[in-house]
């Protein structure tokens, strides 16, 4: 596993970039204990207010290692599914907002690999999209619930049933992502959001995940209620008093996530 799974940290951001350009980013078992024990790290840690998962110029990731697949019996393949699976729910389950710096393809488990983050940001090269039909299966890693959510339900549809690939302008226009930006500047793109994140307190922006990913699916009444909680949690926080104390005095506020 060592080097499949690349880190660096600047400010509070962390920086996951999967490292099997012979494969394109294809995601066979190394790979994913690799993500799963660098993603498990930075969700305990406190000091971590956001992280971008990234691929290279070539690839996000092609999706699931067919070569490995193909050689498996029915049992491997199920526990390899568990597996992959599990680290897509993991990804979506990071306290902090999670980004997904893509260039070059994204298909099948790679595109749900972003799915699962917060943001999608695209370079002008990439193409996306979830073609597993044309392989005889269907998106088994959560695209077929997390797609429809983002985009709807007709539209995800379309994009399943056709197993089509879509441009980073056609993904944009389709809402799969928030920005595209020039080939290469995804990671950039990236890092100054998470960078604008990483200067506000940390305890409200978790708490407004929370919420936001708390009401997804929820009634109005529900998710009222949980922004209600979560706002509460905020109320008695040193943040807080530090923000009131700095705008008393003019000056940018010192959060240390208390």
């Amino acid at each position: 596993m060592a080097g499949l799974v690349e880190r660096r940290e600047t400010g509070g951001v962390v920086t996951l970039t999967m490292a099997r350009p012979e494969a394109m980013n294809a995601m066979n078992g190394a790979l994913l204990d690799a993500l799963w024990d660098e993603v498990e790290a930075a969700c305990v840690r406190r000091d971590v207010r956001a992280l971008i998962l990234a691929g290279n110029e070539r690839a996000f990731s092609a999706g699931a290692d067919l070569k490995e697949r193909a050689g498996m019996k029915p049992e491997q393949t199920r526990v390899f599914l568990r597996k992959i699976r599990g680290i897509m729910d993991l990804v979506e389950r990071v306290p902090v907002p999670t980004l997904a710096a893509v260039e070059g393809v994204a298909f099948g488990g790679g595109l749900e690999l972003a799915l699962s983050c917060d943001m999608r940001v695209l370079g002008k090269n990439a193409k996306a999209g979830l073609t597993e039909v044309s392989l005889g299966i269907i998106p088994g890693a959560g695209g077929t619930q997390r797609l429809p959510r983002l985009i709807g339900a007709a539209r995800a549809k379309e994009l399943i049933f056709t197993a089509r690939r879509l441009s980073a302008d056609d993904a944009l226009a389709w809402g799969l992502c928030t920005h595209v930006v020039e080939a290469g500047g995804a990671l950039a793109k990236c890092e100054a959001i998470a960078a604008e994140i990483a200067k506000n307190a940390p305890i409200a922006v978790e708490a407004a995940k929370a919420a936001i990913d708390g009401g997804i699916g929820a009634g109005i009444s529900e998710g009222l209620l949980l922004e209600q909680r979560a706002y509460e949690l905020t109320l008695t926080t040193e943040d807080r008093l530090e923000a009131l104390k700095a705008f008393a005095e003019k000056r940018p506020p010192l959060f240390k996530g208390r």
